[in-house]
């Protein structure tokens, strides 16, 4: 980056070194509490294979084949899968399975042929590579481990062993959150989900519970199966629990063996299974009792329908093999929910998976399906994003604010769900001063801290592993913990029963390490329940956890479709996991099976309604959430089932446009049937036209009308406007969508509403016109794809058609010799704290773009850049093992912004830096540089912008905005550095 001032100092006494920010805080990697992490769970398995057939399994088969009758339902009616239709079909996919097998010289380990059509198999590569050729096989896919999606506070490799509570794993434990679970049901009999099944595939559930310690008569026509074993008595199935059954096939044929603590029976060991079901249809406990704590009354979603169990995870894993055959059971026993709180890490990967094809047909038989969307925390990496399953992220609704009050009157407001007895001022100290370093004081690792100088005071943690922090401070002497992370996590809670209070965010982190390290003797702290709601945008939100759209494997779906209490659930757990019977878990795995629970009421209510027919009432009806009403976020925001009751009209799929989307490689989605409309990647020069057909499933005749609700720049139109539709019968409308004005390359959202007189039915829409940049994420970090170096840009139009360009030539970066002072490396970043500057910077308006960027000729010195506008931070570029950070931002909003410095990793009390700023302004021509791009072209093809200076050229880094014209159309191009 340049040689800008002298090297910095190696002399004097060294800086006290915290080592804060060398371990990567990662983020939540389950959704649901008590998923384990075991040492059997490799991110791949070599070896194993799950084989799909051509031909259509018996819920999905139509006819076809010569003296096979057809044995898919009807609309409106039950699977039959033991009729003497589908036994006799069965035969002839048995028959043709046990052909390719022999053919192939191999056998299967699991056949299915109800919900999947095909085989688990062990195969070589060239095996597998000639059977994916047969023409009677549609898809040979590796075989794959998922996981719960249940959210846990960070361990990591780096982390100590911990000390743990009597019988509690700290991993365990880590995943724990708390809330009571509630919902809002209709007023017309049944309320409770009746005689519907709702079928649970997870790690299994503890029948002992009270939430489900209720003797049931089984429902008519159920046809599942209670597996007993020693560890699972017959009589755990008691008809509110009416069916259990245990699928490791997979799991013992890639790892051999189960993990440590496990039990092959449909027993939960994990706590996770147990907590899902009971969210789900867990009958009502008036006292949630969690170590001698009352955490009130608690009731699943439908109480009154029944419970089956499918466990399929081990240890909080489990194959797709197993998964499948979960899938396969359910649908041939009878259910008609199934609940599924496990995702793949950093989302789906690709389109129709072999558990997105067993799903498609578990709908077309009539079984609706919610899962969990994942708990990346990240646009774009949502699981479960099939457009037959309802994929839920999560919300908070209950802040459980705690507030911690530093000597200096500093107040820092965090989230705590244990008792907090004191508000009187009591010495604080950070782990660092109470420990050793070399043991990992400062993380409060098992062992480190000193009783000493802990004995009667708040510990500050900036904690590896949460629950074994809180655990060492307590057995060494401490009356309370704040927890923090110095560069920030999710928010969610763990019951400690000790007096904790956790502090989330970077900037929380921030305010306290500053303060402690003003006070290394003499700081004081109070702990207290409650706050100011300065903790969250509002009540209810999306959860900083909760994976967020826009779906990266198909571009024209919403996903999620729906958002859910998610954050701080108490429900059930299994005793297995540290004793509790009750606990507080949080993730999308606590979201999901609140929606399942939400079906089987309307399923009760309205037995004749397809899985789309419900889906659509949930959505179309939702409400939003407070502060993040994207539909990227919240999909169609949070669904309430007495106004899913009467929807006025449902918009469901086809079970063609289904099956079309399932066989196409690249499966889009914007025209199936939903009520949503995303176009991630649409021709902004072109409009886009969509059909949707609202069904209505009232009593009367109705006329509704369409406006539109948001959408700013785009033009909406709507033929016709105004529908009548009858009882039974279905209007189809023509949407079409123009960019108008909207912003390219960003997204614009909002809604379609057909209202009448009674009834409001909402379409939410995301759209984002395609410039130069496809981008399967949301617009945070908007300058992705948006620079170039070395005077060269590289272009992926979205459109097709002539192109010229221009630029505003370039405008030299600006750099300054700047000097902070420190005394500590390792330390925390706060705006104004310690070894930190701020230096302003006036963006005025009509500014292309703003980069900001540090160096440094000390190589062992590590500089963060942080960029703050109206005190609220913008963007920040914190690489951990180099000074040359950069932060760039496509046509800034004009203003007054802050570039903070903060030295992480530091040698000398003070470090000399160079800071650069570059403002280009959009309509500018310096005459210093000319462009060379194509004169047209192709959309999604590749292409390259030249920037050529003319005359003489400071030697200095410079940057210029490109822009660009296809016929009247103008679109931004990119900000390209000269180096």
């Amino acid at each position: 980056m340049g040689n800008f001032g002298p090297a910095a100092a190696q002399t004097g006494t060294p800086l006290p070194d915290l080592k804060l920010g060398q371990y990567d805080h990662a983020r939540p990697s389950l959704t649901g509490g008590g998923a384990l992490r075991t040492a059997a769970q490799p991110a791949a398995v070599k070896g194993q294979y799950v084989v799909r057939l051509r031909e259509a399994p018996v819920t999905s088969y139509t006819g076809g084949v010569k003296g096979l009758a057809a044995t898919r339902p009807a609309a409106g009616e039950e699977l039959q899968p033991h009729s003497a239709a589908a036994e006799k079909y069965r035969q002839h996919l048995g028959d043709a399975q046990r052909d390719v097998l022999g053919d192939f010289g191999v056998h299967a380990q699991r056949t299915y042929t109800t919900a999947f059509n095909g085989f688990a198999v062990k195969l070589t590569g060239a095996q597998a590579g000639k059977l994916s050729k047969d023409p009677r096989v549609a898809a040979v896919t590796p075989a794959r481990l998922v996981k719960a999606d249940a959210a846990t506070t960070p361990t990591t490799e780096a982390s100590q062993p911990t000390a743990q509570a009597p019988g509690r794993t700290a991993a365990r434990t880590a995943t724990t959150a708390t809330a009571t679970t509630t919902t809002t049901t209709t007023t017309t009999k049944p309320v409770h989900g009746s005689d519907v099944v709702v079928g649970v595939i997870d790690t299994g559930i503890w029948p002992e519970s009270a939430s489900f310690a209720a003797t049931m008569a089984a429902p008519a026509g159920w046809r599942g199966t209670c597996q007993s074993s020693k560890d699972f008595p017959a009589t755990a199935c008691n008809g509110k629990i009416v069916g259990a059954r245990y699928f490791a096939d997979g799991w013992l044929s890639a790892y051999g063996s189960l993990p440590d603590g496990e039990s092959l029976s449909p027993r939960d060991m994990n706590g996770h299974g147990t907590h899902t079901a009971s969210t789900a249809a867990g009958l009502p406990v008036k006292h949630a009792m969690v170590l001698g704590h009352d955490y009130g009354a608690i009731s699943g979603v439908a109480p009154d329908a029944r419970i089956a169990v499918y466990k399929a995870l081990w240890g909080g894993s489990g194959m797709d093999a197993d998964i499948i055959a979960a899938i396969d059971a359910a649908v041939a026993d009878g259910v008609q929910v199934i609940n599924y709180s496990i995702g793949n890490s950093m989302g789906d990967y690709q389109p129709n998976s072999p558990i997105g094809n067993a799903f498609l047909n578990a709908y077309l038989a009539g079984v609706f399906v919610a899962a969990s969307a994942g708990n990346d925390g990240m646009s774009g990496m949502i699981s479960n994003a099939e457009p037959w399953v309802t994929t839920v992220g999560a919300t908070v609704e209950r802040s459980h604010e705690a507030t911690v009050r530093l000597g200096d009157g500093t107040r820092i407001v965090g989230t705590s769900m244990d008792q907090l007895p004191s508000r009187r001022s009591t010495p604080i100290v950070f782990a660092d001063q109470a420990g050793s370093l070399e043991d990992g004081a400062q993380y409060c690792w098992s062992g480190s801290l000193d009783p000493a100088k802990v004995k009667g005071k708040i510990v500050a943690c900036d904690f590896l592993d949460a629950v074994g922090a809180v655990a060492e401070v307590k057995a060494a002497g401490g009356v309370g913990v704040v927890l923090f992370q110095s560069t920030g996590n999710v928010r969610l809670n763990v019951i400690y029963d000790f007096p904790t209070v956790y502090l989330w965010s970077a900037e929380q982190a921030g305010k306290l390490f500053n303060y402690l390290w003003a006070h290394r003797t003499d700081g004081t702290a109070s702990l207290a329940e409650g706050g100011d709601g300065s903790s969250l945008v509002g009540l209810p939100s999306v959860a900083g956890l909760s994976s967020y759209g826009p779906d990266q494997v198909h571009t024209g779906l919403q996903k999620p479709d729906l958002v859910a209490d998610g954050i701080d659930v108490v429900a059930a757990v299994s005793p297995m996991d540290g004793g509790r019977l009750f606990d507080a878990y949080s993730g999308t795995s606590m979201a999901a099976p609140h929606v399942a629970g939400m079906a089987a009421l309307l399923r009760a209510r309205h037995p004749k309604w397809s899985p789309g027919a419900t889906a659509s009432a949930l959505r179309t009806t939702a409400s939003d959430t407070k502060g993040t009403a994207s539909p990227l976020q919240q999909g169609s925001g949070m669904p309430r089932t007495s106004s899913a009751d009467d929807p006025g009209l449902v918009i469901e799929p086809s079970a063609a446009e289904l099956t079309t989307f399932a066989a196409a490689e690249t499966p889009d989605g914007k025209e199936i049937n939903l009520p949503s409309i995303a176009l991630r990647e649409y021709d902004g020069t072109k409009p886009v036209q969509l059909t949707r057909r609202l069904t209505n499933v009232g009593t009367r005749t109705e006329t509704y009308t369409a406006h539109v609700d948001g959408l700013a720049g785009m033009k909406v139109t709507v033929s016709p406007r105004t529908i009548s539709v009858k009882p039974g019968a279905t209007a189809k409308v023509t949407i079409t969508l123009e960019r108008g004005t909207a912003t390219w390359d960003r997204y614009s959202t909002g809604s379609l509403v057909f209202s009448s007189a009674k009834h409001r039915v909402r379409l939410t829409v995301a759209g984002r016109p395609w410039g130069f940049t496809p981008r399967p994420y949301d617009d945070t970090g908007i300058e992705f794809g948006r620079t170039g170096g070395q005077g060269q840009g590289y272009l992926e139009p979205g459109f097709t058609g002539p192109l010229a360009g221009r630029t505003t030539g370039y405008t030299p970066v600006t750099w300054t010799d700047k000097k902070l002072t420190t005394t500590v490396s390792g330390g925390v970043f706060s705006p104004g704290g310690l070894g930190t500057q701020g230096t302003k910077i006036v963006v005025p308006r009509g500014s292309a773009g703003l980069i900001v960027q540090t160096a440094s000729d000390d190589p062992n010195t590590n500089l963060d850049l942080y960029l703050y506008k109206d005190g609220k931070l913008v963007d920040r570029s914190w690489a951990s093992w180099h000074s040359n950070e950069r932060s760039v931002r496509f046509f800034p909003e004009p203003g007054v912004y802050t570039a903070y410095v903060h030295a992480q990793t530091a040698t000398s009390p003070e470090i000399p830096y160079q800071l650069g700023v570059t403002v280009v302004p959009e309509n500018g021509n310096r005459h210093n540089a000319t462009l060379t791009a194509p004169s047209r072209v192709e959309r999604g093809a590749n292409y390259q912008a030249t920037l050529n200076p003319v005359g003489a050229q400071p030697d200095v880094e410079q940057w210029a905005y490109t822009e660009f014209r296809t016929g009247k159309t103008v679109v931004p191009g990119l900000l390209i550095s000269s180096r």
